[in-house]
């Protein structure tokens, strides 16, 4: 599955958001060597750079476009930051990390319980691991896309399709308090006002969880199942009184810290 650099960040604000509240909750502790797993276009890269003025910060992602765009940021062409393109699961850090950031982006990844553990032991003693997945699986942008792709003419396409499952809080607690000495988890729904009514929508997602769906069909399939959603997504989010849709979109927050 390839993504688009150029799709994903056209609601960079919004996106953007919750890394910032993400690494608010950090420990604050000196910070020498850091990771951005998943860093997508480099909009969360730049907020930890923020955060740890004077850190040697990796930004890793798998997708070539991505890495791409994350080059061309002015604020990440600086001596002590590298993009580099790799996969997250078996990714193992060339020194002890004192912050991995993954915002967005180890809910493509399958086997939380290895991986989670895996990451606390990349860390410094007293240094923390700081991930925001997406926890709207139940939301109508999600269940719609189920059921569009089970119902229409491409349903045997989808016949083996599956997601990485997505865990609670109380999973990701219970897995990683034994490993560390604080363990801090919450949830927020971020309701974000979107100009062009439900077509906003359907554009906000064709940046991550339609992807997936449409890389199994052919282009007039595309264009088919796209109609679809899009009338679904009038129906499930009407406009508010300006005119704008209200998106609601529920996150998961860990902070764990070694």
């Amino acid at each position: 599955m390839s993504w688009s650099a150029t799709q994903y960040s056209l609601f960079e604000d919004e996106r953007t958001r919750a890394v910032r509240d993400l690494l608010a909750a950090v420990p604050t502790r000196p910070v020498r060597h850091a990771t951005d797993l998943g860093c997508g276009p480099g909009n969360s890269t730049e907020v930890l750079l923020q955060r740890c003025p004077d850190a040697q910060v990796v930004a890793l992602d798998s997708d070539p476009d991505m890495v791409d765009k994350a080059r061309q940021r002015p604020r990440l062409s600086i001596p002590r930051v590298r993009c580099e393109i790799g996969e997250i699961a078996g990714w193992a850090a060339q020194v002890p990390q004192d912050l991995i950031l993954a915002n967005a982006s180890l809910q493509w990844v399958p086997d939380h319980a290895s991986l989670y553990p895996h990451l606390v032991r990349q860390l410094n003693e007293g240094a923390s691991l700081a991930v925001q997945t997406p926890d709207n699986l139940d939301e109508p942008a999600h269940r719609r896309l189920r059921e569009i792709a089970s119902q229409g003419p491409w349903a045997d396409k989808f016949a083996d399709f599956s997601l990485p499952p997505r865990h609670n809080a109380g999973f990701y607690y219970d897995l990683l308090s034994p490993l560390c000495a604080r363990v801090d988890v919450w949830r927020t729904t971020y309701h974000h006002p979107l100009i062009g009514g439900a077509e906003a929508v359907v554009e906000w997602f064709k940046g991550s969880a339609l992807r997936p769906y449409l890389a199994r069909l052919d282009e007039q399939e595309q264009a088919g199942f796209l109609q679809l959603y899009l009338q679904a997504m009038q129906h499930d989010y009407p406009a508010a009184s300006d005119g704008r849709v209200l998106l609601p979109f529920p996150r998961l927050f860990v902070v764990a810290t070694r």
